[in-house]
């Protein structure tokens, strides 16, 4: 359907008639990502360490992809993965590259040839919904211009790159209906290039990117003070690429913590608690830890919902630092400091996210609250979904951080609610027949 509907329901929103605010577990995601395992990340991490340094600036020449020395041999390691995987599942993925230069800069001193691999899982909807996750397959040294010398890169971010790898692999097994992108890109470290360049790429080209996820330092360091069932989720608030009008439009209805970006987070949030998958996702509301960047912020920049995942507590001896031992002190990101079960999790997260985003129905879109009147009613209309079977009313406080109560309101596009647009915060989405759930969409005012 893609047309308002006539019908209108009358409802009260009272907390003890609503459903959990939660996803629906479906079985076939379940086992999906219980096939991700610690064993398997720690072979692909030990692999990735194994080409010395995957600096941007490091070889790509044949010669050195043949010794199985820097960038270039970890790109070529990559494709191959990802094209195994797709062997196995009678050619289910289709693996391609990104390449382009890379323009001369701070940290890139001369013209740099950058490729950012990736596999697709083509979904069965018609129409280019796509889900995406990313990790970035490059290392550094203390001098980011460093090239030759030794950057494991084991956590930052070897640990993110296996989290594509392993939702690949996973989620390959399934069926589903909007489409998946699993990434690895380059030049994090140089400054975003391999995901500036993708995601550029994306708007460009029209793609529907619905979510992305990056993964950057998700190893969970072994040392003190690291919390292994908590990985932190970073959303922005106020979208990066939102003009001056819709600036205006957030400040005055509130919305500073109602971005597509903050909604993913919080999906992120409800897909842990359904799925179970020993790690709670910390929310935290800014766009990035102080003095740090990621991938997702590229993704942001072209308007498109991303979040970060970051393990619990950094330990900043181990990143960013030439491996050496000082005063008693072990620098470098190296193998040994990674938990390899913890990494596990992360990815069986990232996958069932993926998967619960990619089963579902589209969001509804041209979601609208009507303020024609002054009154204590709150209507809500919306353009139904393409596969969606009924949608779901969701509301919390104005001062909450998380949905609190959801109320099913059947397959129609308009609703009335007897209680106050001013005294809460009103979303809706789209469920199908499975319960599969869309991301919430927060109205916009409607006079």
């Amino acid at each position: 359907m893609n047309k308002f509907l006539s019908t209108t329901l009358a409802i009260t929103l009272t907390a003890t008639a609503n459903a959990q605010v939660s996803q629906t577990l479906d079985p076939a995601i379940a086992t999906a990502v219980k096939t991700i395992s610690a064993a398997n990340a720690r072979t692909a991490d030990e692999k990735l360490v194994s080409f010395g340094t995957r600096s941007t600036l490091s070889a790509q020449d044949p010669a050195s992809i043949a010794a199985g020395h820097g960038i270039g041999a970890a790109r070529e390691w990559l494709e191959s993965q990802l094209e195994a995987y797709s062997k196995e599942c009678g050619g289910c993925l289709e693996v391609k590259t990104d390449e382009f230069v890379q323009e001369p800069g701070s940290r890139v001193p001369q013209p740099t040839p950058l490729t950012n691999v990736y596999a697709v899982l083509k979904g069965s909807e018609p129409g280019n919904r796509i889900v995406l996750v990313t990790g970035h397959y490059d290392s550094r040294r203390t001098d980011v211009l460093d090239a030759s010398g030794d950057a494991p890169g084991a956590n930052d971010d070897a640990s993110g790159t296996i989290v594509s790898l392993e939702s690949a692999h996973a989620l390959s097994k399934l069926k589903l209906r909007a489409t998946v992108i699993f990434l690895a890109v380059p030049g994090e470290e140089q400054g975003l290039d391999g995901s500036r360049h993708f995601a550029k790429m994306a708007r460009q080209a029209g793609w529907n990117i619905e979510a992305a996820l990056d993964d950057d330092i998700v190893g969970g360091d072994k040392s003190p003070g690291q919390d292994a069932g908590v990985v932190r989720v970073f959303s922005e608030g106020i979208p990066v690429a939102a003009d001056e009008k819709q600036i205006q439009q957030i400040r005055a209805i509130g919305g500073e913590s109602d971005s597509s970006s903050r909604e993913l987070a919080r999906y992120v949030l409800e897909v842990g608690q359904t799925y179970k998958v020993g790690l709670k996702p910390m929310l935290v509301f800014r766009p990035d830890r102080y003095l740090r960047g990621g991938d997702h912020s590229a993704f942001n920049s072209q308007g498109f919902a991303a979040v970060r995942f970051t393990e619990y507590r950094e330990n900043f001896d181990h990143q960013h630092q030439n491996v050496r031992t000082e005063n008693g002190i072990e620098y470098g990101d190296l193998v040994k400091f990674v938990d390899f079960d913890y990494v596990a999790r992360v990815a069986r997260l990232n996958a069932a996210t993926l998967a619960a985003l990619a089963a579902a129905p589209g969001p509804p879109t041209d979601v609208k609250v009507v303020t024609t009147n002054l009154d204590n009613d709150t209507t809500l209309k919306w353009r139904a979904s393409e596969g969606a079977s009924g949608y779901e009313v969701l509301w919390r406080a104005t001062t909450a951080p998380t949905w609190e109560h959801a109320q099913s309101v059947g397959d129609t596009t308009t609703t009335t609610v007897k209680t106050s647009k001013d005294n809460v915060i009103f979303a809706v989405r789209a469920v199908d027949e499975a319960g599969h759930k869309s991301p919430p969409v927060v109205p916009s005012p409607e006079r």
